[in-house]
């Protein structure tokens, strides 16, 4: 039996599912996941000594590709200092500083340990700010699963939400609208129908969690106008996009000021991380200058902002967001060449070095459209690639990630992987 299945059989005895997070499971896939021994730069190595280019990158933290020389020593110094303290360190400073050039939107930032604990003090802060129950949120954006935003739609009409999770109970979940993204009527509607009670919306402004697709023109630019003028916040879940679709993020790209930000992945460095931040008059509202209260043993752990400041130096002192852009350029040309080439009118979304092939012929802009997938040819397309020695995501509603580690020869291995296994599809 090979390692990784002996491990995944072991596993399942002690652990739901044998996995500690619901993806890496390949439950749709039928077979075992792999088990990683050791990563390094764009590789990974399994327990049975398969190597893959990797797309996942832990999703999206390992923006400089695995075990970075800085952020490994950066984090063996810290180690070296102490663990953990519950007090105040330098590096908490230092890092918050940097969040707070780095994003201009941001004024105060409070770092958390997950992005779900960044999204569910977000959606605190803005009901304890505003005084008002409602939230919106959108189809296809997940922010954690915090009971509050653990939601589905519909049929993307506009609904009170119903829980999406067992355990969450229908009061909760009626406090959260659902809508569809990109739809600004919806939006309209939903103010109008619910005058003075919506704290605010919270948004991933690029959704990653559908697969990746993007949003039409004006309409983040809607989201900002429709919440001034209703008194309600808007909060840009940048947890996945920021500091990788540009220095700022979204909002930086599109030069859009969210009233909250929230964080995540790439200031960890790979170590569990979290933050939300924004307006100080907003920020004051949280302990212990105000009455919203938020607080976390290990919040601002030193290992993780020693970790996530050396990333983001390292990103910032080799102007690592363009050679991003120039892999991403190269990937997307080589997957619609081979897209063209095996006569597949399948979609293809990405911006910078984030992006998604979509098994199907529709414009993905949401996620009843990103839902008209093929799982069937995405699990044979996934499969070829792994056989190929090529890891993307294992599963059709997730983002792929490029990292400054992978090299021009790991992107062209990449295509040539992908059209193959296109290629395959049409046998």
């Amino acid at each position: 039996m090979p390692v990784s299945e002996d491990l995944f059989a072991r596993a399942c005895r002690v652990i739901p599912g044998g996995v500690n997070s619901p993806v890496r499971a390949f439950r749709k896939l039928e077979r075992a996941p792999f088990f990683v021994a050791s990563a390094h730069g764009s590789h990974l190595v399994s327990e049975d000594g398969c190597e893959y280019i990797d797309y996942v990158g832990t999703w999206g933290p390992a923006i400089l590709g695995h075990a970075p020389d800085c952020v490994v020593q950066a984090v063996q110094q810290a180690a070296a200092r102490g663990l953990s303290y519950g007090t105040p360190t330098r590096v908490e400073v230092d890092m918050a500083e940097t969040v707070c050039r780095l994003v201009p939107s941001i004024q105060k930032v409070r770092m958390t340990n997950s992005g779900t604990e960044a999204t569910m003090s977000a959606i605190r802060l803005a009901r304890g700010f505003t005084g008002r129950p409602l939230i919106i949120k959108f189809a296809g954006c997940y922010h954690g699963h915090s009971d509050s935003l653990l939601v589905a739609a519909g049929s993307g009409a506009l609904t009170h939400g119903e829980p999406d999770s067992a355990g969450v109970p229908r009061e909760v979940a009626a406090l959260t609208l659902v809508l569809p993204y990109n739809q600004p009527e919806a939006v309209r509607r939903a103010f109008a129908e619910h005058p003075g009670q919506i704290a605010g919306i919270i948004v991933e402004p690029y959704p990653g969690n559908a697969g990746f697709y993007l949003p039409r023109p004006g309409f983040l630019e809607f989201l900002r106008d429709i919440t001034e003028k209703e008194g309600a916040l808007l909060i840009f879940d940048e947890v996945m996009t920021g500091f990788r679709i540009s220095p700022a993020g979204v909002q930086g790209k599109h030069g859009i000021t969210p009233d909250l930000t929230t964080l995540g992945k790439i200031i960890g460095g790979g170590l569990p991380v979290g933050a939300f931040g924004g307006r100080q008059d907003i920020m004051d509202c949280v302990s212990p200058l105000g009455a919203v209260y938020q607080a976390g043993t290990l919040s601002g752990n030193p290992l993780a902002m020693a970790a996530g400041l050396a990333q983001l130096q390292e990103l910032e002192r080799t102007q690592g967001w363009q050679r991003l852009e120039s892999l991403g350029a190269r990937l997307e040309e080589g997957i619609r060449r081979a897209l063209h080439d095996a006569r597949l009118p399948l979609t293809f979304k990405r911006s910078g070095s984030m992006f998604c092939l979509f098994f199907t012929s529709q414009d993905v802009v949401d996620l009843q459209t990103a839902s008209t997938g093929d799982f069937g040819m995405f699990r044979r397309f996934f499969l070829s690639m792994l056989e190929q020695g090529v890891f993307t995501a294992p599963s059709p509603y997730e983002t792929g990630f490029i990292s400054t580690a992978h090299s021009e020869d790991d992107i062209d291995a990449t295509i040539h992987a992908a059209t193959r296994a296109l290629l395959s599809l049409r046998a």
